[in-house]
C-alpha cells in the first residue's frame, strides 16, 4: 500500500493524468493506474484521509501555534464541469471558492464546503463559518478564547457575531466601504493582524501542488485534505519532529 500512497502523492504534486502515473517506479506488483484511482476514491469516500488528518493533529497537537488563528478565502480554477463551479471576474475563469482556517504558522485546520466562484467570502457566512468551526472542533481543538484575524472582506456584523457566539475574539480589518473608519468603534489590533500573512503563505504552498492549483475533478474537495496532511508533515520535518 505504500506504493499506492506514493503514487497518489505524486499526482497531488504533478497534477498528471491518472494514466500517466509512473507505476513501475513505485509498484512491483502488476497494479494498473485504475487500481491507484480505486484506492484514492475509496479512501476519499470512507473518510480515511480525514482520519489520518485527525490522527496527525492529535499526535502533534503540541506543535500547533494557537496564539492566533487566521481565516481567509481562496479560489481554485476549474477546467471541467462539476460541483461548486462559477465564473469569477477577478480570476477571469471558472473557480470554486472556500474558506480556510490556519494556526499561527500556516497549518490549515479546517476548510468550508466550496461554493461556486462568483460568490464572495461573506456568502452564506453563518453556514460556512459553522463548517470551519466544526472542522476545528473535530480535531479536538477548542475554539474558546481564540484570537482570529480576517481581512476587510469579512468586515460584517454577521461575521463578528458568529465568532463571538463561539467565544472567539475577531480581529477584522475595517472596510472603508462600510463607512468612515474614523467613525467606527470596533476594536482592531494592527500588530496582531500582521500574523495573517501565514495563511497566504500556506496558500502558496498548497498552490505548488498542481492538483490543487487547477481542479479537473468533478468533486470539489477530495484532494485538499491530502494537501493539508503533506504540508503539516513538511512543517514537522523542518522542526525535526518526524
Amino acid at each position: 500500500m505504500i506504493g499506492i500512497v506514493e503514487l497518489i502523492l505524486y499526482r497531488l504534486k504533478t497534477g498528471c493524468q491518472w494514466r500517466e502515473l509512473p507505476m513501475k517506479a513505485h509498484l512491483e506488483d502488476p497494479y494498473s493506474w485504475q487500481s491507484v484511482f480505486h484506492y484514492f476514491n475509496k479512501w476519499s469516500l470512507d473518510g480515511s484521509w480525514e482520519r489520518v488528518w485527525q490522527h496527525l493533529i492529535g499526535r502533534f497537537r503540541a506543535c500547533l501555534d494557537l496564539s492566533s488563528v487566521q481565516v481567509d478565502g481562496s479560489h481554485t480554477r476549474t477546467r471541467n464541469h462539476g460541483q461548486a463551479i462559477g465564473y469569477q471576474g477577478r480570476k477571469g475563469s471558472k473557480t470554486s471558492n472556500a474558506l480556510y482556517m490556519s494556526d499561527n504558522q500556516g497549518v490549515v485546520l479546517g476548510m468550508s464546503e466550496p461554493e461556486s466562484g462568483q460568490h464572495h467570502d461573506l456568502f452564506d457566512i453563518e453556514k460556512h463559518l459553522g463548517e470551519l468551526f466544526e472542522a476545528v472542533q473535530g480535531l479536538g481543538l477548542s475554539l474558546e478564547g481564540l484570537f482570529l484575524n480576517a481581512d476587510a472582506g469579512f468586515d460584517s456584523e454577521a461575521f463578528r457575531n458568529n465568532c463571538q457566539a463561539k467565544e472567539i475574539e475577531p480581529n477584522v480589518a475595517l472596510n472603508p466601504r462600510n463607512g468612515a473608519i474614523s467613525d467606527r468603534d470596533e476594536y482592531f489590533d494592527d500588530q496582531l493582524y500582521k500574523q495573517r500573512t501565514v495563511i497566504e503563505r500556506a496558500f502558496s504552498v498548497l498552490d505548488s501542488y498542481k492538483t490543487l492549483l487547477i481542479r479537473f475533478e468533478i468533486t470539489a474537495r477530495n484532494w485538499n485534505i491530502i494537501g493539508f496532511i503533506v504540508h503539516f508533515i513538511k512543517i514537522l520535518q523542518k522542526r525535526k519532529k518526524l
